[in-house]
Order: structure tokens, then sequence, then C-alpha cells
């Protein structure tokens, strides 16, 4: 049987390397998102905005996939607005496949299932790594809210389901608000241009702790594998690279990329936000020197995302040997993350 996967959110960094891998291995693939970016060759694209519910329908009422994947999400004012709006676009878009009958539909949340939404970040004490039995924490969690609209529409509709929980993602898309890969790429490049300090801008405690990161390759790996494996039905999933590291170790080997040094850590954060305030001329003429296409600072660099991420106060990292004992076993060289992404961005004139 061929099979026919719905990608919403194919613009971001999941839902394209998704897509690639997918058409690689013989599947056709139908991108949702509301506008329609540079997208890999061979995805249909449908624009659509996926909180409003009738125009869901109205949009895929043609559409007829096996598969669906969910890898989108829209950030809102509070972690309640989170959920109304991010719980209400999985039920739109699954509510639009009743009576189609699909195969699985997969939903991608994230480690603040184990952390915590941004309003109670690390507020309850947690214990590295992250394992995915770990019980729901006692907060509003618009990922909670997702899965329960997942399980809802499982039931009803009869299709099975995963659930895939990645850390920090690492990837080439343009204009995605979580790109720590296009993030750090423009911090080094300012960096370069200016003479300022190429310093790791986040906390001590991320500096020196176990981390690890989520290659958008390995997790489009990982999706799908559970669509096409009998054991892998109705579960959730941690995936990362497979391998931890230290921030102290890889911030010289970035630095190596660009040709900038790495500045010596003073041992406090110093936010991307503050730093690279006021960036933006500089960036304009980062992009006229080099032959860039015309993609703002904002476009590219996500500060806000970046400095969350590396300005934690606690150690964290996934387990994955609940994927590895049911045959996911796959790896990825989280230096090659950054290095690859990178060449990537250079390659389509996004970085210098």
């Amino acid at each position: 049987m061929e099979r026919h996967a719905l990608i919403a959110g194919v613009s971001g960094i999941i839902g394209r390397h998704l897509a690639e891998h997918l058409i690689g291995n013989g599947w056709a693939v139908t991108g949702i998102s509301r506008h329609k970016h540079d997208l890999p060759k061979g995805v249909k694209h449908i624009a659509v905005d996926l909180t409003d519910d009738e125009a869901t329908k109205v949009a895929l009422k043609r559409v007829k996939p096996t598969d669906v994947f969910i890898t989108t999400w829209l950030r809102q004012a509070t972690e309640s607005e989170n959920c109304r709006v991010n719980a209400g676009m999985v039920r739109n878009l699954l509510g639009a496949m009743d009576g189609k009958k699909i195969k699985h539909a997969a939903l991608v949340t994230g480690a603040k299932h184990y952390m915590g939404p941004f309003e109670a970040y690390a507020k309850t004490k947690m214990v590295t790594p992250f394992r995915e039995e770990m019980p729901r924490l006692p907060y509003q969690n618009f990922y909670y809210d997702q899965e329960d609209e997942l399980f809802a529409a499982a039931e009803k509709q009869g299709f099975s389901w995963s659930v895939h929980r990645p850390h920090t993602l690492i990837g080439y898309a343009v204009g995605n608000q979580m790109n720590m890969a296009a993030t750090l790429g423009a911090y080094a490049a300012i960096c370069k241009e200016t003479g300022k300090p190429f310093v790791f801008p986040g906390s001590p405690q991320q500096y020196e702790a176990c981390v690890d990161i989520t290659d958008g390759r390995i997790i489009s790996m990982q999706l799908l594998w559970a669509a096409k494996a009998k054991a892998t039905r109705n579960q959730a999933f941690n995936i990362a690279n497979g391998e931890v590291f230290r921030w102290s170790w890889l911030w010289p080997k970035l630095a190596e990329y660009w040709g900038v040094p790495a500045a010596p850590y003073l041992g406090h954060a110093q936010p991307l936000e503050k730093q690279m305030a006021g960036m933006e001329a500089v960036w304009d003429k980062i992009v006229a020197k080099h032959g860039l296409k015309k993609n703002s600072l904002q476009t590219v660099a996500s500060w806000w995302h970046s400095d969350a991420d590396l300005g934690r106060v606690i150690e964290n990292f996934n387990d994955m040997t609940k994927s590895r004992d049911l045959g996911f076993t796959a790896y990825q060289n989280s230096v090659l993350s950054f290095t690859d992404a990178w060449d990537k961005f250079r390659a389509a004139k996004i970085l210098p």
C-alpha cells in the first residue's frame, strides 16, 4: 500500500526534514503551513491556518492521507492560551481527518513535557535523564492537552498514534522560531564582522552540565520507524542524537567552523537578546557584503529561544532506552548536526 503523509508544519525544521526523508523512502507527501516557504522537491503544499476549524476542513477536504504528522505549534502569551490554541489546532486537523480512515498519527512535542511550560519552568524537582514513563507535572502544559486531543481522536477514528519528544532541534529551516543552528550561525557571523567575542551566552549550569540535542534528520528517521513498526503503536518516545556532551567541549568546535576564537567563558549568562540588540544594520551589511538573500536578522535568528535553552539552570537530557529496546538504534554526531546545517544555510545564501 502506498503511504501518503500529511505533514502539519512542513516549513519547520522537523517538517522539512521529515518531508525529505519520507519522499526519499517512496512516500507521497502533502505539506500544510500558513505560508509556503522554500520546500523540498516533491511536496504538494496547502496553505491553511489550523486555528480555523472550518477553513481546515475545507482546505483538506480532498486530501486522503494514510498518515498524519503534527510538527507545528504557535507560541502564545500565556500557557492557558498556548493550551487553547495548540490543542485546538490538533483537534481541528484530526477532526478534518474523520472518515478518511488514516492508519497512524504522530505528534511531536518536546522536553518541556518533563521540565514544565515557560510559566512554571523547572519548578519541580527532576531526575535526569528524562524517561517516557515519568508522570505529567502538576501544571497546565499545552503538550499534555495536545496529547489528549490525539488520544481522543485515535479512539474515535480507530488509528494508532505515537508521541515524539525531542530536545533542542538542530537543522535547516528559514524563519523558524526555535532554530538554534541559524541563531548561533548569525551570532558567529556578527562576531566575526564586528570583532565581538564569540562567547558562550548561557548559564554556568548549561556550560558544564551534560546535555543533548535532536537533529532534524534523526527525528525524521524515528517518525518513519514509528509509523511502520507494530511494536511502536500507541506509545511515546524520546528522541535525541544518542550522545551527550558539554557546551564547554562543543563551543570551541563551533568557533573553529566559523573561523573565530572561542572567547573565555566568564562564568555567567550573557543573553543573546541583549548582546544582539541593535545589530540589524550590521546584519544588513553582512547580507550585502556576502550576497545573501535579503532576510531580516529577526527572520534568521531566534535569540529568545536560544537564550531559553542555553540559560537553563538545570541539567537536562533524554533517555533513549525505550526506542533502542524496540529496535530504533540510529545515532547522529552532534558536531555534524551544527556544521551540516550551517553548510546548508551557507549554500542557500542564508548565512555567510
